[in-house]
Parts: C-alpha cells; sequence; structure tokens
C-alpha cells in the first residue's frame, strides 16, 4: 500500500473520529456560544485556506493562472446572487476558455 492511502486513511479515521467526539459532547458544551462561533469561524478559515491553495499552488510553485480568473468569476456570480451549479458552470467555462484561447496553464 503506497504511503499516499495510509495517509488518507489516517486522514478519514481521525476526521470520523472527530465527527463521533462532536456528539459525545455534552449539550451544555456543544451549545456553548463562544464554542458554536469559535467552530464558524474555524469552518470559515478552513475553507478559504484550502480555496487558496486549490487556486494558488501547483506542485511545490505559487502561480498565477485561469484558476484565479475562474475563481473570481465564481465570486462574482456568487455576490450576484446566481445558482450554484451556474456559478461553477461558467467558472469551469472561464478557466477551459482561457486555456484553449490564451494557452493559460
Amino acid at each position: 500500500m503506497s504511503s499516499y492511502w495510509i495517509a488518507v486513511l489516517l486522514g478519514s479515521l481521525s476526521v470520523y473520529s472527530w465527527k463521533i467526539l462532536g456528539y459525545s459532547l455534552p449539550k451544555r458544551v456543544a451549545s456553548n456560544k463562544e464554542v458554536v462561533v469559535f467552530a464558524g469561524k474555524l469552518t470559515v478559515a478552513l475553507l478559504a485556506a484550502l480555496t487558496a491553495v486549490q487556486t494558488f499552488v501547483s506542485g511545490q510553485h505559487l502561480v498565477i493562472d485561469s484558476r484565479l480568473a475562474a475563481l473570481g468569476v465564481a465570486a462574482l456570480l456568487y455576490w450576484r446572487k446566481a445558482p450554484f451549479i451556474v456559478a461553477v458552470a461558467v467558472a469551469a467555462a472561464t478557466a477551459a476558455l482561457l486555456r484553449h484561447f490564451l494557452g493559460w496553464p
């Protein structure tokens, strides 16, 4: 088994154990205002970090390419309250067109 699969399995087990831990917390801890606010902010921060890594990193290098333009288009469409599937389709089309016609990576 490759090291990637071991990492995936260990990550899956750790995430699942955190989910079980969440269900086993007493209600007074889980409904505590500070815990709820922290969990909400942590979720947003992790999603922002994942988006940044997936947009600006290729291998071991920082890059600016068609993914940034696609993210900008998606952000504009979300701001204008477009449906999720529309934003995804238009962002994907934007990246594809930039790659095809301008040769962007």
